[in-house]
């Protein structure tokens, strides 16, 4: 199978579901069927299938699925075992695809936003938080962020530190980075000053 558009209902859908041995990763815009929890997704979950899912909101699983939230999914899409592609087609319907340059350019753009994308549940940054990550995106030293905020420079590394670990960055420049893509900074804060040293982004000046 190269391609086959599939337009009558989704018995079909159910039963390329039901065919999987190991991954399902699913990526929902929330406004479509085709990316929405089944029956069947539940049983694939009790035998053992790994469930991956990025959606902008609530998405009806069991615990045991990996949902990551964010603002905006670009497409829905599913993938089963990397095998193939299921992608949104004319008239309410879906194509499967099983061509190689297909599967992985749907699987890479879904680990593209899992990457920076936020865990079901997780908690959201204060305000003060907000505030925090911007500065310290735009480059700000410990010292001066302190000074801007109001807080002790000793508050403000417990709290990059923190966010650093929320957000699974290895360096304050790609937390900074990171907290942009998933909305974290405040509106119309600047995206994250250019690196100008690779010491700059393990650490640097007031870290």
């Amino acid at each position: 199978m190269g391609v086959a558009i599939l337009t009558r209902g989704h018995r079909e859908l159910t039963g390329l579901l039901a065919s999987a041995t190991a991954e399902v990763l699913v990526m929902s815009t929330g406004s479509l069927a085709l990316a929405r929890p089944r029956e069947v997704d539940r049983h694939n979950l009790r035998r053992g299938v790994t469930y991956r899912v990025l959606c902008p909101g609530e998405f009806p699983l069991p615990g045991n699925a990996e949902i990551r939230t964010a603002p905006e999914v670009p497409s829905d899409a599913i993938v089963v075992d990397r095998g193939f592609a299921v992608l949104p087609a004319e008239r309410n319907g879906f194509a499967v695809f099983e061509l190689p340059g297909v599967v992985s350019t749907t699987v890479g753009l879904f680990e593209r936003i899992w990457a920076v994308s936020a865990l079901r549940g997780e908690e959201l940054p204060t305000e003060r938080e907000r505030e925090l990550l911007a500065l310290l995106s735009r480059g700000s030293t410990d010292e001066s962020a302190a000074l801007r905020l109001g807080i002790s420079v000793r508050t403000v590394r417990r709290t990059a530190a923190d966010l650093m670990l929320r957000l699974g960055a290895r360096s304050r420049f790609q937390a900074g980075a990171r907290a942009a893509d998933r909305g974290w900074l405040p509106p119309g804060s600047p995206g994250p000053a250019p690196v100008a040293s690779v010491s700059a982004c393990a650490g640097g000046r007031g870290r």
